[in-house]
């Protein structure tokens, strides 16, 4: 049986995503028509994008399941309409761009990159840096994102501690939860990572109180959601030198509005929503496994808890 694959993710998206899309479908055997125009009652996925057109999903009688290109899925699990599974974009190309990412300026902080580059004055300075067993990072979030990075970095030498809301045992690193373990992973961080989803629970999680629980003189990297941040407890906490570094990639307004103090702040970074891309090929692969699941009447991978929304 032919199963109807609705593109709902805008005519830019479409360009890039309709040639892998068909070859992925291909590959694993499934006979699917994919179009961007298919009558909602006769639909049976939805292939998605937050920003899409489709924001009522109750003319969609027989679809089986949206199936997001985010990984992001903050803008669409509150829907009022949509009742049937939704699935994350959860990919190695995915996860790979984003271990680069938390690696690389890490490391840059780690080696103290800037210092060097800002510095060319000819002044010899005698300041080398520590090993990385002595410097302490935390990574908050502890999905496929954050689990990634922090396996990267503790095989590079940093002693890595993870948070994650609830209970997680990953092998070869410390992982904590709950209120007092959050804590413990400030206290303890010299570089925090945060890979957090963007729930009500973790919006402004970044505040003034728990900014004054790191290390003076820590580094903040989020490429997770801008929002788990709370912005003037973060410049403040800048200007004040107690947090040495921000480096952002993820903010509450995008893009960076060009007056937003973060562009001009001495102390932050901003890198424009690069860390992590979805990228055609390797997404249109989990897309299609997971049409090709529900054709078969298997599990679908990567479904979102409703509750806590992620």
């Amino acid at each position: 049986m032919t199963a109807n694959v609705l593109f709902a993710a805008g005519d830019a998206q479409w360009r890039v995503y309709e040639a892998p899309l068909r070859h992925a479908l291909d590959e694993k055997g499934v006979d699917a028509r994919l179009a961007t125009d298919l009558p909602p009652a006769e639909v049976d996925y939805i292939v998605y994008a937050p920003d899409s057109a489709v924001q009522d999903f109750t003319p969609f009688t027989r679809a089986r399941a949206v199936l997001n290109l985010w990984a992001g899925v903050e803008k669409i699990v509150g829907n009022p309409t949509l009742h049937i599974p939704l699935a994350r974009m959860v990919d190695h190309g995915l996860t790979q761009g984003m271990v680069e990412w938390v690696t690389g300026h890490v490391l840059r902080h780690h080696l103290g990159m800037d210092t060097h580059i800002l510095h060319q004055d000819g002044v010899w300075r005698l300041d080398a840096p520590p090993l990385a067993s002595d410097r302490r990072v935390s990574v908050l979030g502890l999905g496929a994102l954050g689990a990634a990075c922090a396996r990267m970095l503790t095989t590079l030498g940093f002693p890595v501690t993870g948070w994650s809301r609830s209970p997680k045992e990953i092998d070869g690193l410390r992982c904590l939860s709950g209120d007092a373990g959050l804590r413990t992973a400030l206290a303890e961080a010299d570089i925090l990572v945060l890979l957090l989803p963007l729930t009500p629970d973790t919006e402004n999680l970044i505040d003034a109180a728990r900014l004054a629980t790191l290390p003076s003189g820590a580094v903040i990297l989020n490429p997770g959601r801008g929002p788990l941040i709370d912005d003037d407890a973060l410049l403040s906490a800048l200007d004040r030198g107690h947090i040495g570094h921000a480096t952002l990639d993820v903010f509450r307004e995008e893009p960076l509005p060009p007056a937003h103090p973060f562009w001009a702040h001495p102390r932050v970074t901003v890198t424009p929503h690069i860390a992590s891309e979805t990228r055609p090929g390797t997404a249109a692969q989990v897309i299609a496994e997971n049409i090709r699941r529900g054709e078969a009447g298997a599990p679908l991978l990567h479904l979102v808890d409703r509750d806590a929304g992620y």
